[in-house]
């Protein structure tokens, strides 16, 4: 048997359909807030003024760790005067820098400016501001490409460090630099479109060095957009590399990545099935990698903050956890058994000084293995790629 409406309800019951007014179409959800700020700080990407005269006043007096983190800085290869650039057109950069045809070059004379740039602010020497800008000048007047597979991670490496030097040099030099022009559309056309796009499926180092790269281009640009645009990249980043349990039972799928499985993720977590606070996605890969999306995550986070937005508040559980995390390992504590298999490759490299001073000096957050780790090393130098210095900059620098 059928059941039915009987005749009359049905008539009226298509009546109402048919004087039903259609719904209106809900309007778009807000655009989300521009992450950057009406007017760029200059100098702003890594390094405020205020942090600079800082380190500039305790290098003065000679006051410790700053000093000898100082000499040490112009006792390197970089801080040398007599420094020959070595430019090229090309640089062709394979996995693991293999081939490495400019990679090396390209990175260091890059460190080089950056280095010069802070002796030129700490000692008001000319000759340091003017072996900076020749440094920037041999590269913007030769580098048109980067090719091969590290491509986008090289631009990165580098991509970080030029805006740094360039920054301090344009905006307290008053010697003058005729080629800053030049320079900065270096950053537009050769670096900036290598990076302003991130890589969902490569692990989560490469998109955190590329939004460093990105988000310092984009200060030293004055660019809106493009800061906009790494801020959003990064923003969905660091969840995703960094865990914690508030996620859940597994971490972040990567934003924008065809991972989408639980199985495809612990692969991409390198075989870690077991997720605690801090772990990062390339924990059970080595150290090495790890602390340098450790040290990108935190040199986001201080540009922000000195462009206004103040990151550190709402990833301080997720950033205390991943440092003590690591350095507690770094330090010598045993590794248990469903840790990557019991064995971690070590060598995080001088990743910690950034992070340990916004979450402890400005924050007032306990993190009593990184300060371990952080102060026992100091002062931190440099692993040739993009971190430089760090102890010098940053070492319990309220600013």
């Amino acid at each position: 048997m059928r059941f039915g409406l009987p005749a009359a309800l049905t008539a009226l019951a298509l009546g109402l359909a048919a004087a039903v007014v259609p719904v209106p179409t809900l309007a778009a959800p807000p655009a989300p807030a521009p992450a950057a700020p009406a007017q760029f700080a200059h100098p702003g990407v890594l390094n405020s003024r205020a942090q600079l005269d800082f380190v500039r006043t305790k290098v003065q007096a000679g006051q410790q760790p700053w000093k000898s983190a100082f000499d040490s800085m112009l006792a390197s290869k970089y801080g040398s005067l007599s420094r020959t650039p070595k430019p090229r057109a090309v640089v062709e950069c394979g996995s693991y820098s293999n081939p490495d045809i400019g990679c090396s070059d390209e990175r260091e004379d890059a460190i080089a400016a950056y280095t010069q740039a802070l002796a030129w602010y700490i000692t008001r020497d000319s000759r340091y501001a003017k072996k900076s800008i020749e440094l920037m000048d041999a590269w913007s007047a030769q580098i048109k490409d980067h090719t091969d597979s590290n491509a986008p991670l090289q631009s990165g490496w580098a991509g970080s460090t030029w805006p740094r030097a360039a920054e301090i040099v344009k905006h307290t030099y008053d010697g003058g630099w005729p080629g800053q022009g030049r320079f900065a559309t270096m950053l537009r056309d050769v670096y900036l479109p290598e990076v302003i796009n991130g890589r969902p499926n490569s692990n989560g180092n490469w998109e955190l060095i590329m939004m460093d790269a990105a988000v310092g281009i984009a200060v030293h640009l004055d660019d809106h957009a493009s800061y906009d645009k790494a801020m959003g990249i990064y923003l969905g980043r660091v969840p995703a590399y960094f865990y914690l349990a508030s996620d859940g039972a597994q971490p972040v799928y990567p934003p924008r990545s065809s991972i989408d499985t639980r199985s495809e993720l612990v692969e991409y977590w390198h075989g870690q099935s077991t997720f605690v606070d801090g772990l990062a996605q390339e924990t059970c890969r080595d150290f090495g990698h790890t602390g340098m999306g450790i040290a990108a995550t935190m040199h986001v986070a201080e540009t922000s903050r000195i462009q206004g937005r103040d990151l550190y508040p709402q990833f301080k559980d997720r950033f205390r956890h991943a440092l003590g995390f690591h350095a507690k390992y770094e330090l010598g504590e045993a590794v248990p058994s469903w840790l990557c298999g019991g064995t971690l490759a070590k060598g995080i490299g001088p990743a910690t000084e950034v992070g340990y001073n916004a979450l402890h000096t400005r924050l007032g957050v306990t993190l009593e293995n990184t300060r371990r780790l952080t102060e026992g090393r100091r002062p931190a130098g440099t692993e040739n790629h993009f971190e430089a210095w760090e102890t010098l900059t940053h070492a319990e620098n309220p600013n």
